[in-house]
This record gives C-alpha cells, sequence and structure tokens, in this order.
C-alpha cells in the first residue's frame, strides 16, 4: 500500500489523472513540456496485440525527449487474459485493461487507441489466430487508425516474419501492420472509411527489435553490428523538469497493469532501445527515427507564421509568469484556428488551448449531485470559474451537449474572485455511457462496432459536456469541459467520478449460472435497481421452451434512486437434461429493460458503469456429489466457489493467514484457487500444514500456476511448464479409464469435453515423479500430447491433485462436463461415502 501511495504522488506531479475526470492542475515545468510539444509536428505509431505489449520505455521517450505526438494501436482489450486484483475475466477484464492502458499513457505521455479484434486468449500461430478474427476487419481497423492518426513512422513490437514462435496475437499484429502500411494509401481499399478520412501514406516502418528476439545477445550483437538499417539509441534520458529519467517513467506507465500484475520497481541509467528499418523512405540519422521528416511548423500551409510566435515563447519562456505568454498565445491561437490543414488545426488547438488554460490559472468545473442521471431527466450541474491571472476573461455563454441550449452570461471573471452558481439542464440523449463495444452482441472473434467513427477510440465519447464560451484578451475561445460528479469522503479525500447517462431501471439476476439436478424448482432471485425517485412497474422472467416460471410477472416499487428491491420467482427444470438462458425484463411506462449495471471500481481507475444483458445461464444436468464442505483458498481471483455453491457445497473461504491443522481438519476437500503460489506470498509457510492434511486424509485440488519463479510445494517433485491447449475443442484421450477421477460419483465421457470455452488449458506439469497418475491427454493441432493437464497422486491416507484445465473458466459459463470432473475431484476417495444426487436447497 505504502509503495501504491508512493506511486499515486508521483502521478499527481506529473499531472496524471489517475482518478476519473480529476481536472489538469499544470505546474509552470508541465506548461513548458507543453509548449515544447506545442512546437513538435511529427507523430509515431506503436502497434501490437494487447495491454502491456507496448513498450512504454520508448513510447515515453518519443513523448517526452522528442516531444513527438505518440500513440499505441493495441490490437485487443486484454479480455482473454486473467485477473489478479478481481473475479472480472472476458469483457469485463477488457473494460479494466482499457483503463489501464488509458492510466499508462497518462503516465507516458502516449495516446490510446484499439481495433475490433478479441482477445480470445493464447493463440500459437497466426493461421490459428487470423482463423477466429475476421482478418478483413481488423485490418480494416489497422487502416483506419493509420488514416485517422497519420503517423510519420509506424513501430512494431513483434517480428512479422517469425511465425509460430510466439503468441499468435504478437505476430499477427506485426504481420498487419507490415500488410496495412501500404493498403493505407490506397484509395481502391476501404474505400467507406474515405467517407470520414483520407488516405495517408507513412514515411516508415521499424520492428522494435532486442537480443530477444534472436535467443542471445552475441547473436544479436552479430546481425546488428554495422547494419544500416539498425537504429539505437540511449531511451535512459533523464527529465530535470520532472525530475525523472525516461525509464523511471516508463516503469511507473507499465505498473499501471495491476490486474497483471505488473506492479514493478523504477529503473534508472543508460539502456539501448533497438530499431529495425522495415519499409519506407530510410532515415538519414542512426539515432532519430524522424530524421528527414519535417517536424516543424512549416510542413503545414501557413504553419509558418505560427510557428515564429510559438518558437519565440518556447525560446523565452516565464517559469515564474506564465500569464505573459497570453497576448501571444491567444495570437496564436487565431492564427491556428484559421489553418487549412485540418487535421494539424484540430491536434494543435486542443493542445494550445491546454496552454491557454494553465496560464491562465482559469478553473472550470461543472460538477453534478450525482454520479449518473436517465434519459429526459432534468440535472442540476453546479459550476464553479476561477481567473487566477490579471488578463481580461469573460465568460460569455454556456453550451450544452447534452439538450443544445445555450445560456448567456455574459460576466467578467475578475482576478482570483470565484464565480459559483447552478443551471438545470435536461439529459435529451438516446444513447447510454457504457462501453460502445458492448453495446451490441459479438462474435468470438471481434466485437460489433457499426459506427465507423467510433472503431479505435479507447472508451465511449462523453455527451455530457459543457461549452464554456469565453473571451480571453479579446479572442473567442471555447473551453470544453465533461460534467462530472466532484464529492469527498472522510477517510478518502476529495474524489471525481464521471457523470453517466444509465437505464431508468437495472435488473440482476443473482447467480449467472443455475445448476438444476433434477425436476424440482428452485428459488430464483432477481435484484431490481432504480435509476430515479419512484420507479415503479413489474418485472418477469423470460425462460426456454419445457422451463416454467412462477408466477410470470412480479410488481415492483422502489422509491428513491439507487435502491434495490429483492423480488423472488421459482423456476422449474423439465424432466431431461437441457441448458439455455433465462432473462430478466423489466416493463416501466410501457417501455422493457433488459439490461445489468456492472459498476466496476477499483483506486488505480475511473469507475467504469458497464451493460450487459440481464441474463443467466440454466441448465438441467444430472450431476452427483460426495462430500459437503469445501475450503477455497483463492488466488488470483475467479469465481470457483459461487460456482459450486451452485451444485450444492457449502464453501468456506480461508483467509491464507488462518490455515492451520485445526481450521482445515473439517473440510472434506481444499481447493486452491488460480496461480495461488504465485499471488499468497504466506502459502510459503503454510504448505506444510496443507500436506499435512492431505497426508491424514484430506483431497487437496491445486489449480494452475505460472512456471515463472514459483514452487509449488507438491509432496512429491512436480515441474510446471508452459504447455498449454489453446484449442477448446481440442480432441481430449483418456490415459487411465479406471481412475476414480472418471468414474465416481460421476461417469465422464468423451460428451462431458464439449462447449468448453476458450481454451482446454494452460501451464501444465510435463515433468513429475512416478507417485502421479496422468489421466488425460491432449494437444493442439501439430503438437505432441500434453499428458500433465490432471494428475493426482496418493499421499498417505489422502489424494493430491493438480490441474492445469481451465475450470475457472467453464464453471462461471456453466459448462456442465466440467462441473461433473470437478465434482469427481472434489469426491475422490469417498467411494464408500452416501453420494448425494441432489443439490441442495
Amino acid at each position: 500500500m505504502k509503495k501504491y501511495l508512493l506511486f499515486h504522488s508521483l502521478f499527481l506531479m506529473l499531472s496524471v489523472s489517475i482518478l476519473a475526470q480529476k481536472p489538469q492542475k499544470l505546474s509552470s515545468n508541465q506548461i513548458y513540456e507543453k509548449v515544447q510539444k506545442l512546437n513538435f509536428l511529427g507523430t509515431a505509431l506503436y502497434i501490437a496485440a494487447h495491454p502491456d505489449d507496448e513498450n512504454t520505455r520508448l513510447i515515453a521517450y518519443l513523448a517526452n525527449n522528442v516531444k513527438a505526438r505518440t500513440g499505441y494501436l493495441s490490437l485487443t482489450r486484454g479480455d482473454g487474459g486473467q485477473n489478479l486484483i478481481g473475479s472480472e475475466i472476458r469483457e469485463l477484464l477488457g473494460v479494466i485493461r482499457t483503463q489501464e492502458l488509458l492510466a499508462a499513457r497518462g503516465v507516458d505521455g502516449g495516446e490510446q487507441f484499439f481495433t475490433r479484434a478479441n482477445d480470445f486468449g493464447y493463440s500459437k500461430h497466426p493461421k490459428e489466430t487470423l482463423e477466429i478474427w475476421d482478418k478483413e476487419k481488423v485490418l480494416s481497423d489497422v487502416v483506419w487508425a493509420i488514416r485517422t492518426f497519420q503517423p510519420d513512422v509506424i513501430i512494431n513490437r513483434f517480428n512479422h516474419r517469425t511465425p509460430g514462435t510466439t503468441h499468435g496475437h504478437h505476430t499477427t499484429s506485426a504481420m498487419l501492420s507490415v500488410e496495412a502500411f501500404d493498403l493505407a494509401a490506397d484509395t481502391t481499399k476501404f474505400k467507406d472509411q474515405l467517407k470520414y478520412t483520407k488516405t495517408w501514406k507513412p514515411k516508415r516502418l521499424f520492428f522494435n527489435t532486442s537480443w530477444w528476439f534472436y535467443g542471445s545477445r552475441e547473436k544479436f550483437e552479430s546481425a546488428t553490428k554495422e547494419n544500416p538499417n539498425f537504429l539505437s539509441f540511449d531511451i535512459g534520458v533523464y527529465y530535470p523538469l520532472k525530475g525523472l529519467s525516461n525509464n523511471e517513467l516508463a516503469s511507473i506507465a507499465s505498473s499501471q497493469h495491476l490486474c497483471q500484475g505488473f506492479g514493478r520497481l523504477t529503473t534508472r541509467g543508460s539502456q539501448n532501445e533497438y530499431l529495425e528499418f522495415l519499409k519506407g523512405e530510410a532515415p538519414k540519422d542512426e539515432k532519430d527515427v524522424f530524421a528527414g521528416i519535417n517536424t516543424t511548423w512549416n510542413r503545414i500551409e501557413n504553419g509558418g507564421e505560427v510557428g515564429e510566435i510559438l518558437y519565440e515563447i518556447e525560446q523565452n519562456f516565464d517559469f515564474v509568469n506564465p500569464e505573459k505568454h497570453l497576448p501571444k498565445l491567444m495570437d496564436a491561437y487565431s492564427l491556428i484556428k484559421n489553418l487549412e490543414d485540418e487535421h494539424w488545426k484540430t491536434i494543435k488547438e486542443k493542445q494550445i488551448k491546454e496552454i491557454i488554460e494553465a496560464c491562465a490559472g482559469l478553473y472550470l468545473e461543472a460538477s453534478a449531485n450525482s454520479s449518473y442521471g436517465v434519459l429526459n431527466e432534468k440535472v442540476d450541474v453546479n459550476f464553479e470559474l476561477l481567473n487566477r491571472s490579471t488578463v481580461t476573461i469573460q465568460l460569455t455563454s454556456l453550451k450544452s451537449h447534452i439538450d443544445k441550449e445555450e445560456i448567456f452570461k455574459g460576466v467578467q471573471l475578475s482576478e482570483n474572485e470565484k464565480l459559483n452558481f447552478k443551471e438545470t439542464f435536461v439529459l435529451e440523449t438516446s444513447k447510454y455511457s457504457d462501453p460502445y463495444w458492448l453495446k451490441k452482441p459479438w462474435e468470438l472473434g471481434v466485437y460489433t462496432v457499426d459506427d465507423q467513427k467510433l472503431i479505435g477510440k479507447p472508451e465511449t465519447p462523453k455527451e455530457t459536456k459543457i461549452d464554456f464560451n469565453l473571451i480571453i484578451n479579446s479572442v473567442p475561445i471555447t473551453i470544453t469541459k465533461n460534467i462530472v460528479r466532484r464529492y469527498a469522503e472522510r477517510d478518502k479525500g476529495e474524489i471525481y467520478e464521471p457523470f453517466e447517462v444509465l437505464p431508468k431501471v437495472t435488473t440482476k439476476l443473482k447467480d449467472k449460472v443455475l445448476i438444476f439436478s433434477d425436476s424440482i424448482a428452485k428459488k430464483v432471485v432477481v435484484e431490481v435497481r432504480a435509476g430515479a425517485n419512484f420507479i415503479n412497474g413489474e418485472v418477469s422472467l423470460q425462460a426456454p421452451e419445457n422451463w416454467i416460471v412462477t408466477p410470470k410477472k412480479q410488481f415492483f416499487d422502489v422509491q428513491q434512486k439507487n435502491d434495490k428491491q429483492t423480488i423472488e420467482f421459482f423456476v422449474t427444470p423439465p424432466q431431461n437434461e437441457s441448458e439455455g438462458k433465462l432473462k430478466a425484463i423489466a416493463t416501466l411506462e410501457g417501455k422493457t429493460y433488459e439490461q445489468e449495471l456492472i459498476e466496476i471500481n477499483y483506486n488505480h481507475i475511473p469507475k467504469q458503469s458497464v451493460l450487459l444483458n440481464s441474463e443467466a445461464k440454466i441448465v438441467r444436468l444430472n450431476i452427483k456429489k460426495a462430500g459437503n464442505n469445501i475450503g477455497y483458498i483463492k488466488g488470483a481471483g475467479d469465481a470457483i466457489p459461487e460456482s459450486l455453491k451452485q451444485i450444492g457445497y457449502n464453501v468456506v473461504t480461508i483467509n491464507p493467514t488462518e490455515i492451520n491443522a485445526k481450521n482445515l481438519a473439517n473440510f472434506d476437500a481444499i481447493v486452491l484457487g488460480i496461480r495461488a503460489y504465485n499471488v499468497v506470498k504466506e502459502l510459503n509457510f503454510k504448505q506444510k500444514f496443507l500436506l499435512d492434511y492431505v497426508n491424514k486424509g484430506g483431497n487437496l485440488i491445486v489449480q494452475y500456476n505460472t512456471n515463472r519463479r514459483v514452487d509449488v510445494g507438491a509432496p512429491y517433485p512436480l515441474k510446471l511448464s508452459r504447455d498449454r491447449v489453446t484449442n477448446e475443442f481440442a480432441e481430449v484421450t483418456v490415459l487411465d479409464p479406471d481412475n476414480s477421477l472418471l468414474n465416481f460419483p460421476n461417469k465422464i465421457t468423451d460428451a462431458d469435453f464439449k462447449g468448453w470455452v476458450q481454451e482446454r488449458g494452460l501451464y501444465f506439469p510435463n515433468v513429475w515423479a512416478e507417485q502421479y497418475t496422468p489421466v488425460l491427454s491432449m494437444n493442439d493441432e501439430g503438437e505432441t500430447p500434453k499428458l500433465g493437464s490432471l494428475l493426482i497422486a496418493k499421499y498417505g491416507k489422502g489424494n493430491y491433485i493438480y490441474t492445469g484445465l481451465s475450470f475457472f473458466r467453464e464453471l462461471p459459463a456453466g459448462v456442465t462436463g466440467a462441473y461433473k470432473l470437478f465434482a469427481n475431484l472434489l469426491s475422490v476417495g469417498k467411494e464408500n461415502i452416501e453420494v448425494n444426487a441432489n443439490i441442495k436447497k
């Protein structure tokens, strides 16, 4: 926690808006750096596949040392990975990683972009990747990013020439970048994009190489020595204005990827970065990626006149009294407004507005009393304006992006005299504020985004904005601010939250997977949440054919915004095995609402409001189990405890500090969550109690851990590897058909390995002692069989089980075969006790 607070203080020094919507409060040093950036007209685009793939050292160097406009195009949002800080996976994990990337760019000074590609998990080859991704769509998105961002220089993180040597997504990102480099300038390709943008030809393309790609430093030095296609430069430069070196800045940026466990120490000192020239015009300087490219104001028509003003400000910047530059800045702003080059005009107008606002010490805020409103609701907005300069500033009017109303003010902003007032606006919008890429059903490989202008954006553009129309030094200027909610809590201090537009009512099914082991009805709980005061209507459940819901509808009445009402239904399954979706539907004022509101709230990112279909998977399944009490030691975050409760187990979460012989004795089995040995340090000291529990007759089930610098403390030698089976449809071969894990209390057949999602499993052991029995074999196409997905060993009177099978994905997805197999793992050794074939009510 102390390390986090230290980093947080550094972020504030850097004017990083880690807490949502927190306004920039720039120091003179930071204003000067923005002036330097304003005077550099060059653009670089870095391209890779996932959050955390980006080289923050190079992005920080280009953005802060070179002063280039620098972007990172991540083909995916990292939806297919794991989560070290919570239970969110898949699309919700993608929302978290999107915000972590934005936080990283807030530190290193870059901008963030995406394609519609959906990260479906690990891929071993670009062939597999492109079979799942829609190549034409993802390639078009890369072309769109190039055409709209207009980079002079493109830098690939990965090598396009070595398919099969790394993650298939990685190589694919480079392959698509190489292809898009030429297609972006072709008027016959992706012609629909040209309604909104124009073609663009980047000057040059690089591969950000290193010795790692060559296998050794010796091979790398041999390949690069005196090779004109390789550039190298020291990115360990020191920034006196920041009090930080570039690699310190980069370390802080990469530490934003907390859900991936990327928190790290900062580093300092000289460090070389290497680029291999691939395409375009070869650079004329081996240490400058922009060599030979005009990056001055003279690159655009009539830009020279702007440059004359701004270069003089940069050369003679007054760090003690930056407001003295306001008259000249307003002159430059007027010239920029009249530029014909729309691309650079838009970029530089935004940049110079930030500088003008900071030089004037101008504080502009629009804050609502709530963090959200509903369609057509009247919202009171509190305004605060403060001019902390001696320059004459007048507020002429306010214009709302919400209802398009303009409110005329004509108020002089006197020096350091705060102006406060309240206005009311109507939320006249048909769009909610949830992530745009999740608004429509999506495919395994790509998200569905119909609006071309949204593609690539990191998040949904805010409609809840206010234009502050001002006159500064006799020049009209408009500064736009998002409406926020600003409030304070005694134990946290001042808090900023984004203001969202959300539905009037949302519903939530308490359980996302409902397992029925017989034809007896089960109670289903629906939570109705009010988005406004005085909400009343009816709610019903829509079930598949042959499933019965009683009653057919229930009435709800919630008087206060944010309050919730719990409503109960009974669902009766059919006699035979069946599965489908159960949907909650609320009806209010003649309109139906079918969405659940999911709030994601972590300290290091802004609060996120996600709307997904309010539904659950329902399964009629014949499943048996032996034993009842399960102890669960959480690892990196998964929803298996909740899933086990669905099939009737009493699951108790065990605090790692409380692992001892007495606390373990009464459990029928102990389960360790995913990556427990990677993230739970106490296990180093508590392993003896777990093994003693097994020795005395208990069952211990250890789920997957990554293989780097970890000891799982197994009772017999066991070596983890990076072996994995990424094809969820890969054939599974039974190695030990008589093993209890496949026969008691449920008979496991080939059918139980159908319908799995994303993968079979990962980080399988590849070396183990003779005491272990491998139970299953599986492999991806073209690979040798992997035998370590499920191992069992007798230890004393009990059983030790190690499995890399991806139960953490399968159980929350309601995969019936995975439930049956996991029940067998929990039941091993209990053949002589009564088998419970019913789920407890």
